[in-house]
């Protein structure tokens, strides 16, 4: 189907669903490398009235990829709530976009209606919007996980702590973990990036890990972001698994790209909740996800590289995940090119998350050869958390030395917190004020001693 709208006297036709989609998207250089951005300001704002204007039952009898080649298609199809659906059914995409903007879509309302959002409607929307609009929407959602602490409370900020090393060593490793324990780091969860990736040294770590949580008794939840199929031979092993991380993408090539599909999730996902290692909730699966990986891969189908992403988290929400981020400056220029791209990007993936349910962070980065600095990120940090995201990523020093790239530092959360008046999963938060490391009163890390370390400070009070 042709869609066309008039402006100015012309008249723009575009050719099919994803057309109008990709020319409708704000600009990206992912866009413009694949061939589907468009060509102009103006012709971008023709697609967005022609946008406006489609109802979004339209994206339930058209599939961007076809339903008997992609599997993520499949998801999405069959697992669609209609009942959920009902409320919006009568709804164009503009329409949409004002009805989410009110006040009758509250917390609980749009709770009750994500089952029946497909990603596309998403996407759709998400598009229409600017980003105050992205923040007024995804503020008012919440989604709340749990393992070994509650996530995505209202007034609660969490975070990774990634004490990456360049070669897995374990002391340095644990330097790192221990610095950001007393920043207040980790609630969210404690994941390392192995430089490395086998079975053996994901075990190693994980064991690690697992001894230094049971040692100080910490309410929260490790993992080894190793590759989906090793985290399954480590569970046969009898590793230390809380979590089982996997990389996912928003179409069924991408995801083989990965090494993956969806019935490897699942058993992982039944492997992992069968170890029953969770106390407050059984929330076991992490995902990443960013905007380019399925153009990357080429296995994008022909779509904006936004409305690819937004299908991932369809691919997250099958699993009830306790953790999933888009890594979104971290693929690159090509994808991303500058600082307003990756703030852009960081919003309407957190936005889309959302609205499908999924409880969702950001690792607020950029590679070192990005048009993009510090100040972006400190940027994008502030409008996520005022947007009310659920986790960020913290490395030490904002330089993760062992991938190259640059993210959020300790201090960045712990300075975003105070700014927004934000705390950490009350579990954790009563662990740090048992520690001596908290002050709940004033929500405010303690001071350090004169000639005390921050590591000796843990020790110490352990």
């Amino acid at each position: 189907m042709v869609y066309r709208c008039t402006l100015g006297g012309e008249t723009y036709s575009f050719d099919d669903l994803k057309t109008l989609l990709a020319v409708a998207s704000s600009e990206r250089s992912g866009d413009q490398l694949a061939g589907v951005a468009a060509q102009s300001d103006v012709q971008r704002i023709a697609a967005r009235y022609a946008l406006a204007d489609l109802p979004l039952q339209t994206f339930l009898d058209v599939a961007l990829v076809p339903y008997e080649e992609d599997e993520v298609t499949r998801l999405i199809m069959d697992t669609h709530d209609k009942v959920a659906f009902a409320p919006l059914a009568h709804m164009t995409v503009g329409q949409f976009r004002d009805w989410l903007l009110s006040h009758e879509a509250d917390t609980a309302t749009l709770a009750a209606v994500a089952p029946g959002i497909t990603p596309e409607m998403a996407a759709a929307v998400s598009k229409l919007m600017r980003n105050q609009d992205l923040m007024s929407v995804a503020r008012k959602i919440r989604v709340i996980t749990g393992f070994r602490n509650t996530i995505g409370l209202e007034g609660c900020l969490s975070s990774r702590l990634q004490p990456n090393h360049p070669t897995d060593d374990l002391k340095g490793i644990a330097a790192s973990t221990l610095d950001g324990l007393l920043y207040g780091m980790g609630d969210a969860v404690i994941g390392i990036n192995p430089a490395t990736d086998s079975v053996a040294n994901g075990m190693a770590l994980l064991d690690m890990l697992d001894h230094a949580r049971q040692r100080y008794d910490i309410p929260t939840q490790t993992c080894v972001l190793t590759h989906v199929t090793n985290t399954l031979e480590i569970m046969n092993k009898d590793g230390a698994v809380d979590l089982v991380f996997q990389s996912i993408a928003g179409t069924q090539k991408a995801n083989e790209g990965f090494g993956i599909n969806l019935s490897i999730l699942a058993e992982a996902q039944d492997a992992a909740v069968g170890l029953k290692r969770g106390t407050v909730g059984q929330n076991v699966m992490y995902f990443e996800t960013g905007q380019g990986a399925a153009l990357s891969a080429n296995a994008h189908h022909g779509m904006d590289q936004q409305t690819a992403e937004a299908r991932a988290y369809a691919v997250a929400r099958a699993y009830n995940p306790l953790l999933v981020n888009t890594v979104v400056g971290f693929i690159g220029p090509e994808y991303l090119y500058d600082g307003k791209q990756i703030i852009r990007a960081g919003l309407e993936d957190h936005f889309c998350a959302k609205l499908l349910g999924v409880p969702m962070g950001c690792d607020a980065c950029y590679t070192n050869h990005a048009e993009a600095d510090q100040d972006d990120m400190d940027n994008l940090m502030v409008l996520l958390g005022t947007a009310g995201i659920t986790f960020l990523i913290g490395v030490p020093g904002a330089d993760d030395v062992m991938l190259n790239y640059q993210s959020l530092s300790f201090h960045d959360i712990l300075t975003l917190r105070n700014l927004l008046g934000l705390k950490p999963a009350p579990e954790f938060a009563a662990w740090l004020e048992k520690m001596e490391l908290y002050d709940s009163q004033h929500n405010r890390m303690r001071e350090i001693a004169p000639g005390q370390t921050r590591l000796g400070q843990l020790v110490g009070a352990a």
